[in-house]
C-alpha cells in the first residue's frame, strides 16, 4: 500500500529556492510539519551559487550566513580595453553545504529525497509508485516552467574546480574575464579562488541558442589554464547549466504553464535576475516572505507567490530592455563592448544593478553617452518589442 503523508507545507523541489523556504519556515514556525520533496539523492544538486554583499538585506543575512563557504572583500573584471577591481563583498555557497545544513536543521522526516513527482496540486503531491503527500499548502520549486512563453537568450556554462600544483596567484574572484576569444556570443571566463592552489574556472556564454557542447567548453577551460601557466590535475568537481536571459514574453502564460493555481518558487516563478541570472537573492527574499505568513493554505500561498513574482516582473522591465538590446542590437562577437562600457560606471551603480535595485538616475546613466551598439539596431530592437 503506497504511503500517504500529511503535513502543513509541502515544497516540491529541493534546489536552492525550495531549500531556503524550508529553512526559513522551520526557523519561524518550528511547530509546522514541513516536507521537502526532491527527485535526487541530495538537496541542492551539484552547484555553486554566488552573490554580492548588497544583494541580501541585513535583516535576511542570518538565513544565508550558515550556507556561505567562501567570502572575499572585492572582485575583478577584465575586458580588452578595461580592467578594474571593485570593492564589494562577494560570497559563494556550495550545494554540499546547503545539503548538510538542511539535514542538520530539519527533522529527518522532512527531507524526502529520491522521490519522482508525477503531479501536484495546491494541496497534494503524488509521486511515482502512488506515494502521496496531502498538505495544507504546496509550493512547486522544481525548475523552469514552459520557457516558450518567454523571449530569451541563454547564459550557458561549464565550470571545473581544479587543483593547481604550483598555485594560481588569483587573489580575488574574477567575475568576468572577457579578454578571451569571443565565441558563440558574449564569452567570458569566471574565476573563484577557493584556496592558494584550488579554483573554479567557468567558461560562460551569452548565446542565442541553449545548445551546450560540454566537451568543447571543457577543452577551452584547459586551454585557458595553460595560457596562465597553470598545471592542473583531474577536476575536483564540475557544474554546468543553461539559464534563460529574458528580454520579454507573457508572464501570466509562463506562470500558468508551471501549474495553474499552484504556488511557485525559483525559476518556476520567474524569480531570477533577468540579465545576470543570479538567483540566490530572490530565493532568500521569497523564503522570508513565505516564512512571514500565517496562512499556509494552497490558495494563500498561490496568491502570495504569484503577486510577488508578478510585481518583480513589472519592476524589472529595464533589465529586460537591456537584454533585448544586448541580444538583438549587438553583433554576437561585439556584445562584450556593452559590458565593458557598463563596468566603467560607478561601483555603487554596478552594485545596485546586480541587486536589481537600479534607481532612475542609474537607468539614465546606463543609457546615456555613446551607445556601445549601433543606434539603428537599438531602435529597431526596441520598436520590435519583447521587453514588456
Amino acid at each position: 500500500m503506497p504511503a500517504i503523508h500529511k503535513c502543513d507545507l509541502a515544497i516540491v523541489g529541493g534546489g536552492l529556492s525550495g531549500a531556503m523556504i524550508a529553512l526559513a519556515v522551520a526557523a519561524r514556525h518550528p511547530q509546522l510539519d514541513v516536507r521537502l520533496i526532491e527527485h535526487g539523492d541530495v538537496v541542492g544538486g551539484n552547484h555553486f551559487w554566488s552573490f554580492f554583499g548588497a544583494d541580501v538585506a541585513a535583516a535576511d543575512r542570518a538565513l544565508v550566513a550558515p550556507l556561505i563557504t567562501h567570502a572575499w572583500g572585492d572582485y575583478d573584471v577584465r575586458f580588452p580595453a578595461h580592467a578594474r577591481t571593485l570593492t564589494q563583498p562577494y560570497y559563494t555557497v556550495r550545494s554540499a553545504q546547503l545539503d548538510a545544513h538542511v539535514r542538520a536543521t530539519l527533522p529527518p522526516r522532512a527531507i524526502m529525497t529520491g522521490r519522482r513527482v508525477v503531479a501536484c496540486s495546491p494541496t497534494a503531491v503524488v509521486m511515482s509508485g502512488g506515494e502521496r503527500v496531502n498538505a495544507t499548502g504546496v509550493i512547486d520549486a522544481r525548475g523552469p516552467a514552459d520557457l516558450s512563453h518567454l523571449d530569451c537568450g541563454w547564459q550557458k556554462f561549464v565550470g571545473r574546480e581544479l587543483s593547481v600544483s604550483a598555485g594560481h596567484g588569483v587573489e580575488r574572484p574574477v567575475v568576468m574575464d572577457a579578454t578571451v576569444e569571443q565565441i558563440d556570443g558574449y564569452r567570458f571566463v569566471y574565476l573563484l579562488p577557493f584556496s592558494a592552489d584550488t579554483l573554479l574556472i567557468e567558461d560562460t556564454y551569452y548565446s542565442d541558442t541553449p545548445a551546450l557542447d560540454q566537451a568543447a567548453l571543457a577543452r577551452r577551460i584547459g586551454d585557458y589554464a595553460r595560457t596562465k601557466g597553470w598545471t592542473t590535475g583531474n577536476p575536483l568537481g564540475e557544474e554546468r547549466g543553461v539559464l534563460p536571459v529574458v528580454f520579454g514574453g507573457d508572464f501570466e502564460a509562463y506562470w500558468r504553464s508551471g501549474g495553474d493555481k499552484v504556488a511557485k518558487a525559483g525559476a518556476r516563478a520567474g524569480l531570477f535576475h533577468p540579465t545576470t541570472g543570479y538567483s540566490l537573492p530572490d530565493a532568500v527574499r521569497l523564503a522570508q516572505l513565505v516564512a512571514a505568513q500565517r496562512d499556509f493554505s494552497g490558495s494563500a500561498l498561490h496568491a502570495l507567490t504569484h503577486d510577488h513574482a508578478a510585481r518583480l516582473w513589472a519592476q524589472r522591465g529595464f533589465y529586460r530592455m537591456l537584454d533585448l538590446m544586448l541580444f538583438k542590437a549587438a553583433d554576437p562577437d561585439q556584445r562584450y563592448r556593452v559590458l565593458e562600457r557598463f563596468y566603467r560606471l560607478s561601483p555603487a551603480l554596478v552594485s545596485r544593478f546586480y541587486a536589481g535595485q537600479s534607481t532612475l538616475w542609474d537607468k539614465m546613466r546606463v543609457l546615456s553617452g555613446k551607445p556601445p551598439v549601433p543606434v539603428g539596431r537599438a531602435v529597431a530592437a526596441l520598436l520590435g518589442g519583447g521587453a514588456a
